[in-house]
């Protein structure tokens, strides 16, 4: 008899451990776009210009995490803490499991080559530290990341994975 009550107690507490970690995992994917990574420090020396500068290299991956749905970016934006911000204007569709570069600098968006610029030439990432908010067209929040470049870069080479 002890011996089943044992067994009870241990399926009733793991029950409740699932049942409370639930709500958190639920609210971490509750959009099926997230922020994967973020090359906040672009290689070589920081420089601004349009011609010769290095803000092409900086650049923000967005992720389709859904199995099924493809997304429409457009309405979608990308801000830091100072309030620097991008919106996607125009449609740009993400296939489940599909990404995106976002790029500073300037080019021709492409479907195909999974990237959109964001037609700026200013560094939008902090080096040393800056938080990233992705936010659906709405304004609710899709995603959000802090960093440091001391805590969260590991290997000091500017890029940072999330999810």
């Amino acid at each position: 008899m002890r011996t089943y009550a044992a067994i009870a107690s241990v399926f009733a507490t793991c029950a409740v451990a699932a049942l409370s970690a639930a709500p958190a995992h639920a609210a971490e994917y509750s959009s099926a776009l997230k922020v994967r990574g973020v090359q906040y420090d672009a290689p070589g020396r920081d420089s601004n210009s349009c011609t010769s500068g290095n803000t092409r290299d900086e650049y923000l991956t967005i992720t389709n995490f859904s199995r099924t749905a493809t997304v429409n970016l457009r309405g979608y934006a990308v801000k830091d803490t100072a309030g620097n911000r991008f919106t996607f204007t125009a449609n740009h569709y993400l296939q489940p499991g599909d990404y995106v570069k976002l790029r500073g600098g300037n080019g021709t968006d492409s479907d195909g080559g999974n990237v959109v610029y964001r037609n700026n030439c200013n560094f939008i990432w902090n080096n040393d530290r800056d938080t990233i908010y992705l936010v659906k067209p709405g304004g609710a929040a899709a995603d959000t990341h802090s960093y440091t470049k001391t805590a969260n870069d590991r290997d000091g080479n500017g890029f940072i994975t999330f999810h």
